[in-house]
Formats: C-alpha cells, sequence, structure tokens
C-alpha cells in the first residue's frame, strides 16, 4: 500500500550508519594529529580491505563485472577525496564545526539525485532540508567565532570541499547500493581509496607506531560497519529520503568532541541540533494520499 514503513526503516538503518561512522571520526580525527589525514585514510582503507576481503573470499564472492565496478570506482575515488579532506580539517577544527560544515553535502546530493538518478524532488525533501540548513548556519554562527585563525579558516574550507565531494558520493552510493550487496561495496569502498593513495606512499607514508594499531583497526571496523549500513539503507530508498539523516551526525560530533576532546558545546548548538532534527523529520514524512472509501456507498 505505501513504500512509507520501508522508507522509514532504510531511514533509521541510515542514521545507525551516521551515528557508527561519527565514534569513527573520533579516532580518525586524533590519528590524523598524530600522523596527519593521508597516514589515518590510508591505513584505515587497508585494514578495512583485509578484513573485508577474508570475508569476502570465504564466501566464495566473485569478482564485480565492470558496469559495477566503475560505480565502485567513482565512489572510491570521490569518497577517499572527500575523507582526506575532511580529516585534515577536522583535525584543525572542533568536530562539531568541521561536520556541521559538511551538512551542504545533503543539500547538493538533493539536486545531484534529480539531475542523475532522475529522482523528483519531493516538496517535504526540499523544506526539510532548509529547514536543517538553518540549524547548520545557528551552529556555525556560534563555533566560527570561538576560532578565527588561519589554521581553522583553512580547516573549515577544506570541510567545505569535502562536503562537495560526499555529495557526489551519495549519488554513487545509490547507484553502487543497487547492483552490489553491503559487503561488496564495503571492500571497494576501502580497496579503492587504498590504490588511490597508494601513489603518494613514497613521499608521505608512516609506519603507524604499535600504539595506534587499536585505533587503526577500531577505525576500520567502524567505517565497514557504517558503509554497509549505509549501503543497505540505499539501496531501500531514494538519495533525497535519506541525505537529510547526515544532519543527525552533528548531534553525535558534539558528544563525541566533548567527551574525548573537551570540546564544549554552545547554546548555538543546542539550537541548531534542535533544528536539525525537526529538517529531518520533515524531511523523510511522506504524503499519505488520501483513499476514498467507497464502503456502503
Amino acid at each position: 500500500m505505501s513504500a512509507a514503513p520501508s522508507s522509514l526503516r532504510a531511514f533509521l538503518v541510515a542514521g545507525a550508519g551516521i551515528m557508527v561512522y561519527t565514534v569513527m571520526d573520533a579516532l580518525m580525527k586524533q590519528l590524523s594529529i598524530d600522523s596527519g589525514a593521508y597516514n589515518a585514510v590510508l591505513w584505515r582503507s587497508v585494514a578495512g580491505a583485509v578484513l573485508c576481503a577474508v570475508v569476502f573470499v570465504a564466501r566464495g564472492r566473485r569478482w564485480p563485472a565492470w558496469g559495477v565496478l566503475k560505480l565502485h570506482i567513482g565512489r572510491g575515488v570521490s569518497a577517499g577525496a572527500s575523507v582526506v579532506l575532511f580529516f585534515w580539517g577536522l583535525a584543525r577544527v572542533p568536530m562539531a564545526q568541521g561536520v556541521a560544515l559538511t551538512f551542504l553535502a545533503p543539500l547538493i546530493a538533493l539536486y545531484l539525485a534529480a539531475l542523475f538518478l532522475g529522482e523528483t524532488i519531493r516538496r517535504a525533501a526540499i523544506i526539510g532540508s532548509l529547514v536543517a540548513s538553518v540549524g547548520v548556519l545557528a551552529i556555525a554562527a556560534g563555533e566560527v567565532q570561538a576560532d578565527a585563525s588561519t589554521q581553522a579558516v583553512l580547516g573549515s574550507l577544506a570541510c567545505v570541499a569535502a562536503s562537495i565531494l560526499y555529495a557526489a558520493s551519495l549519488i554513487f552510493l545509490r547507484q553502487q547500493a543497487q547492483a552490489a550487496d553491503p559487503l561488496e561495496v564495503a571492500l571497494f569502498s576501502s580497496l579503492v581509496i587504498g590504490a588511490m593513495l597508494l601513489p603518494a606512499a613514497p613521499w608521505l607514508v608512516a609506519v603507524p607506531a604499535p600504539s595506534q594499531l587499536g585505533a587503526l583497526i577500531g577505525a576500520a571496523l567502524l567505517n565497514i560497519a557504517s558503509v554497509m549500513a549505509l549501503a543497505w539503507a540505499y539501496a531501500r530508498a531514494e538519495a533525497q529520503v535519506l541525505a537529510p539523516v547526515e544532519y543527525s551526525a552533528f548531534v553525535w560530533a558534539a558528544i563525541t568532541g566533548w567527551i574525548v576532546f573537551g570540546e564544549t558545546v554552545s547554546p548555538y548548538t543546542v539550537v541548531g541540533a534542535l533544528l536539525i532534527v525537526a529538517g529531518c523529520i520533515v524531511a523523510v514524512r511522506r504524503r499519505v494520499p488520501a483513499v476514498q472509501s467507497e464502503a456502503g456507498a
């Protein structure tokens, strides 16, 4: 009768994936501070590829067809460039501020979905995204005034650039998730990102210290779980329905930033978070068409 229950389920699974990813962000921020964003992303990708490959081979899976492989490569390249920029920026700004600046991505993804996937942008999705974007502006107003150093400005710009590339990766993910299962998506995400970064290894790579191995493996496992959850969700709902769930990352970023790095949350953050949640609710809500009952007529 309606696709709404399926979309809501996909929305909730995507929300869980975003929560897991934000916890991973905290690990990656510390690794980026310690070893640089390049090394953090490279070694996370290597660990993720190895972990996924073991399960992939054990299940007797086959190498994907060229058409599917092109989707894996497209998303891997866009996501890889995005995460390097994001974690470079995140090492220079508070987690809440960095994540807030990436919230341009769902807004961009709405229109990329219409352009490349032929999705019709519903009024509820547009209104929800606009409400959530007001929340982002409120957050940015409070966070940016706290630190206007050159490093903070560069970090913020890196996060904005990352959001544009991340929007493109969301569109690839929608196509990718319909052509491959979550395990394959997670495996090739790590493989492509690792392969993309590897050519710079002779100049930039540093072997992780033994004390960093736990954080690297933890980040890889959390990344795999997040990618698989998002792939499952994007296979079952339109990009415009799921894109606004990205806004929930701010709430988790504020919490993890406070717990792990002692970053404070301003009143702007509270107001912005409430607007973001309201926007997500509006965006995911589908209008149920009225059904005229003729029983007893």
